[in-house]
């Protein structure tokens, strides 16, 4: 009876040694995001604050983080954020992205908001 224990129990052994199939870490993916149109956008991207004071009026908000800023402006019909970046030898801000909402935050396109803000702000 010892020996079929044994045996038994080699067997099991062996059986632990066969190929196993480890679980190989999860590759990254990286998530590539279309690049989003511009096309009405020239009027915004790569203007600097005073550029945009002038084509939509006051900031609703104005955020500073190190030296990035984001300028805020707010109508009827939309929301516009544009972020401010320094240029590569650290020129004055300015802005490199634009995102824009409905009010209550739902998606609109960016360029519909910049030429109705435009014209609340009498821009040009």
């Amino acid at each position: 009876m010892k020996a079929v224990l044994v045996v038994a129990g080699l067997g099991l052994l062996l059986a632990g040694c066969g190929e196993t199939t480890l679980a190989r870490p999860a590759t990254p993916t990286m998530v590539v995001r279309p690049p989003q149109p511009t096309s009405g956008l020239e009027r915004v991207i790569g203007q600097n604050a005073a550029g945009l004071t002038q084509l939509f009026g006051s900031a609703n908000a104005d955020v500073r983080e190190g030296t990035a800023r984001k300028l805020q402006f707010q109508g009827s019909f939309c929301v516009l954020d544009t972020y401010l970046y320094p240029g590569k030898n650290g020129g004055e801000p300015t802005v490199t992205y634009v995102d824009a909402r409905q009010p209550d935050g739902s998606p609109i396109d960016r360029a519909s908001c910049v030429a109705a803000l435009a014209r609340r702000g009498g821009g040009k």
